[in-house]
């Protein structure tokens, strides 16, 4: 580096890539000077300084570059970060990090003996309101139970079930937040019906982690509203992050708690920085710092492997 923006080059220029090309563009120290697309529009999505190539292995092996994002369809993960590790390029892979567990592994084992730096954009583990949570929650007694439930009409991806696609935030926050994998997990499917845009499903989690606290889990992309909360009961109060809420951030009594009153209810203020800026921020703080950084990447690989057994269970309870 040598103390200008952090370089940083994209694989993929799909609805997430372009949120990545926005926040980069807006960003002070950031500056995009490499894409990988296929899409015929890309030129009028970046500026005449970014370089576009349709081969995503010039970005990937890139020697200019201060990190490279990958923002594709979760398939494809593997390979491309692979050659970015290979390379030496610092790499941001958008989750779920693949939609096979052996793969993930062996990403985990190659980035380990590389000392890469690698991070997986679960992007909820950066929204302020859960940063809050989790730190006000330190005094705050034992987690006892928690409860979350996300959905909205769609999407209907062709290459990433609704599982993978949901489920990875959910799991991601659970793992996070308990610092530990589930020692069981069960899938109830509760509706299956094609669309006019694609197959929906709703389905209900439930992950049992040590001590027998319990997530109870559900994902729709049939709702007719759209759903985003987390909620995690402590010994008399429950922090609820509600990331479509008029309040993104509450604590309040546990209903089962008879001492308490729906007074005690608190808002929480929490900082107005957003999601994607912070996933930015932290990547390029790793980048700065140039030690190993894969804590991220064991994470997702750990989302993963619980989401694969998820996945077993669902098609066990489904007959498959």
């Amino acid at each position: 580096m040598n103390g200008g923006p952090i370089r940083l080059g994209l694989i993929g220029a799909g609805r997430w890539g372009r949120n990545y090309i926005k926040t980069i563009s807006r960003l002070a120290g950031f500056a995009l000077v490499r894409l990988a697309s296929s899409n015929p529009d890309s030129r009028t999505l970046v500026n005449d300084a970014c370089t576009i190539s349709e081969d995503w292995r010039v970005v990937a092996w890139a020697d200019d570059l201060d990190g490279v994002i990958i923002a594709t369809p979760p398939a494809v993960h593997f390979e491309m970060a692979h050659a970015a590790i290979d390379a030496g390029n610092p790499v941001l892979i958008e989750k779920p990090l693949t939609l096979d567990r052996d793969e993930a592994r062996v990403l985990q084992d190659f980035a380990e003996k590389r000392n890469a730096i690698v991070h997986v954009d679960h992007i909820h583990l950066y929204h302020p309101a859960y940063r809050m949570m989790k730190n006000v929650g330190l005094g705050m007694g034992p987690v006892h139970a928690m409860r979350s439930g996300a959905g909205d009409w769609g999407p209907f991806r062709e290459d990433t079930p609704m599982l993978w696609d949901r489920g990875s935030h959910e799991a991601a926050l659970c793992l996070d937040l308990l610092g530990e994998k589930p020692e069981t997990v069960s899938v109830r499917l509760k509706e299956k019906r094609v669309t006019n845009e694609g197959p929906g499903e709703a389905i209900a989690i439930q992950l049992v982690f040590a001590g027998g606290v319990k997530a109870d889990i559900e994902l729709s992309n049939l709702l007719d509203e759209k759903k985003r909360f987390f909620a995690v009961h402590h010994d008399r109060e429950t922090l609820i992050y509600d990331d479509v809420g008029a309040d993104v951030l509450v604590r309040e009594p546990r209903v089962d708690d008879a001492n308490c009153s729906p007074e005690k209810t608190e808002v929480i203020n929490v900082p107005d920085t957003l999601p994607l800026d912070q996933v930015l921020f932290d990547f390029a703080a790793a980048i700065t710092k140039g030690d190993m950084d894969i804590s991220g990447l064991r994470l997702g690989v750990d989302v993963v492997d619980v989401l694969y057994n998820c996945q077993q269970s669902l098609n066990e309870s489904s007959g498959h």
